[in-house]
């Protein structure tokens, strides 16, 4: 029998969408499950984007440009240059989604073999996109004492060796909700100008800030570090679209975009109804965004609030993104997060939750942790946790 590719073994299964078969199971038998494992938004996506798609009045569905629409990269261009972000059309390739945009980043960027360092826990497909492109991963350990900021420079520098390419960010996290600070960014800009090596920043959360005061700072916006910094970005959380699967690379660096380009003309060209609605959702009013972040602070405080009512549990507070780690009184929370669906209900109600360990590329880190997404009205969080809360005293007894 023919066999596969032992880049085929080496895939990762995901950690958020392992255990969907045991959530399924549990529907079958009738009970509630209440999703804080995947991070899909139920905040209703702007009618001016699925609007344009309902009038979009196309007799022959062909081809875009590979680089995508240029009437979309030049209002996105523009709607960068707003936030400060010195962005040009050209500066920018429209992609099947911020992954795609990862890929094409690796691609270009890294041969077979080499390497890039990244701050863990990371979002966990960052491993899926490094085996697919032959690229190992070199973790740098954050904890949730610190509230995962970022480890000391030193243990970046001792990290770097003749075959390090990269280091790779999610500002802010995902998994951890970790907001980099303006005097982190600079630190690590100033990390990749001494050594010669690219910063790639995953930015698909920069909206989602929480704090007074608190703010996002791009690695666009860094003087000095131009041919180095590489943004990817997505529609997806941003507008609740994430099943149009649109994204992009930007970058200055020219080699790195005639080289991304390549790619992109490789797989023909991004989707044109999503590209569509994508360019509408541009004209998304600020009201909007204004709702959405008030009603994600008010999830994460309550998330937190009730999480710290849970004996045995320590949670860090996220600063963005809609995402953070909580470390359970468990040893192994794989095996729990399984139980929950496939053992345990509360009332006929039970909560799925992602495994953290696949967010981490250490093994052994992370087994007693899990990331939470705060995605569910209020009520479905304070629901969960008090779920969580009772399940856990019935799993250690």
């Amino acid at each position: 029998m023919p066999k596969i590719s032992n880049k085929g073994h080496q895939m990762p299964e995901s950690p958020i969408r392992k255990l969907v078969p045991y959530a399924e199971m549990a529907k079958k038998k009738g009970h509630k499950v209440y999703h804080l494992n995947i991070g899909q938004p139920d905040i209703k996506t702007p009618e001016v984007a699925t609007e344009a798609v309902k009038k979009a009045d196309i007799k022959v569905l062909e081809y875009s440009h590979s680089a995508g629409f240029d009437s979309y990269r030049s209002k996105l261009a523009e709607s960068y240059q707003k936030i400060g972000l010195p962005i040009n059309k050209e500066d920018i390739i429209v992609t099947t989604g911020g992954s795609e945009a990862l890929l094409f980043a690796m691609g270009s960027t890294m041969d077979a073999g080499d390497e890039v360092i990244i701050p863990e826990p990371f979002y966990a497909n960052y491993n899926g996109f490094a085996t697919a492109s032959g690229v190992k991963v070199v973790p740098v350990t954050s904890g949730i004492e610190t509230g995962f900021a970022l480890p000391p420079i030193a243990d970046f520098e001792k990290l770097i060796t003749p075959k390090t390419k990269a280091i790779l960010i999610c500002n802010p996290g995902n998994p951890t909700g970790y907001l980099y600070s303006q005097e982190e960014i600079n630190q690590l800009a100033a990390l990749v100008k001494k050594h010669d090596l690219f910063l790639i920043a995953d930015e698909v959360y920069r909206e989602f800030v929480y704090d007074e005061g608190a703010k996002h700072y791009s690695v666009m916006d860094v003087p000095g570090i131009e041919e180095n910094a590489i943004m990817i970005d997505s529609v997806s959380k941003r507008y609740s679209m994430c099943g149009a699967r649109i994204g992009c690379i930007v970058s200055k660096n020219k080699e790195v975009m005639a080289t991304a380009m390549k790619f992109a003309q490789a797989r023909l060209s991004p989707p044109t109804y999503e590209q569509i609605a994508s360019e509408a959702a541009l004209d998304t009013p600020q009201s909007y965004f204004t709702e959405v972040i008030e009603e994600y602070k008010d999830r994460r405080d309550t998330l937190i609030t009730e999480m710290n009512k849970i004996p045995g549990v320590k949670i860090a507070t996220p600063k963005g993104a809609f995402y953070c780690i909580a470390q359970l009184p468990v040893k192994n929370a794989d095996d729990f997060a399984q139980w929950l669906l496939e053992s345990y209900d509360y009332n006929g109600e039970t909560v799925m939750v992602a495994p953290a360990a696949g967010f981490y590329s250490t093994p052994g880190t992370g087994l007693n942790e899990v990331r939470i997404a705060y995605v569910l009205k209020k009520e479905d969080i304070i629901k969960s946790a008090q779920i969580l809360g009772e399940a856990l005293k019935a799993y250690n007894n």
